[in-house]
């Protein structure tokens, strides 16, 4: 308990560090590209029927919206796990007290507090653009709140395992190629129902489509559930997946990255930074 108190509280005031230089002079336009880019996609299809049901397709965007950049997270880790293996800052973490466990939970704190900007940006504004969104009942905000808590656990802690594996931003970049495959075939944004059988029990074993799931839930009309497998929003069954995943994830996390950066030296690094040099030139 002694060794976890200054990790925690050492690993928060990194993570708003970086979260503060992420949000600043011109990082911040790459920070708002992407869900203001979203949000215009949400709006300009807000109006568009779907079918003969008069639902929406702004009505069943949104949700997926919001699940896909939570699922996102899981990239974003990956990518700055890499970068900063590349760079020493894992070495250097390794080299203090506790800086391993304080890395991570800086890292976790950083990126969840940046999903919440994205999701912010896209929320606030859509639920008075987009019509015929469930956000007047309580409940439908409490079911938000656990599975957007649990899906950025789970997602994460999935990208500091595959993270874990990947010794450059390049590698990074081929690994999102499978991982960006795997958010197509989870649903994300509509019900799976539509895709071949077999690819539908793939994507209920990741936390990907349980997350899709949970935020339909969350917002759309009960009425909506019937396009669903089972026509049920099964709650208890995406509570439980996806906080198996938080669980293991948590778990494995920091041995996996304790084991990764023992085998961290200064003399790698320079290898990988004179690699990475040689690409530039």
């Amino acid at each position: 308990m002694t060794a976890v108190v200054p990790a925690l509280r050492a690993g928060v005031g990194r993570g708003l560090i970086e979260l503060r230089q992420a949000f600043t002079g011109m990082e911040l336009v790459g920070q708002l590209l992407w869900p203001v880019a979203t949000l215009a996609a949400v709006t300009f299809l807000r109006d568009v029927a779907i079918g003969g049901s008069g639902a929406t397709l702004g009505t069943m965007i949104l949700p997926g919206a919001l699940g896909m950049f939570v699922a996102l997270g899981m990239l974003l880790v990956v990518q700055q796990l890499a970068a900063d293996r590349e760079d020493g800052t894992l070495l250097r973490a390794k080299a203090t007290p506790n800086g391993i466990r304080a890395y991570l939970v800086g890292k976790l704190v950083q990126i969840s507090a940046t999903i919440l900007a994205y999701l912010a940006i896209i929320l606030i504004p859509g639920v008075f653009l987009v019509e015929g969104l469930e956000i007047a009942d309580p409940s439908s905000w409490i079911t938000f709140a656990w599975v957007l808590a649990l899906g950025l656990v789970a997602t994460q802690a999935i990208g500091v395992l595959l993270g874990s594996m990947i010794a450059t931003p390049r590698g990074a970049g081929y690994l999102s190629l499978p991982i960006l495959g795997l958010i197509a075939i989870s649903g994300i944004f509509a019900p799976i129902t539509g895709l071949p059988e077999w690819l539908q029990w793939i994507a209920q074993v990741f936390p990907i489509y349980w997350l899709g799931l949970g935020m339909r839930a969350s917002f759309l009309p009960d009425d909506a559930v019937v396009v669903e497998i089972g026509e049920s929003w099964r709650q208890l069954e995406t509570a439980a997946v996806l906080g198996a995943w938080a669980i293991v994830g948590l778990v494995l996390a920091p041995m996996v990255l304790r084991r990764m950066t023992r085998r961290e030296s200064g003399s790698r690094v320079a290898e990988r930074r004179e690699q990475a040099l040689r690409r530039v030139g």
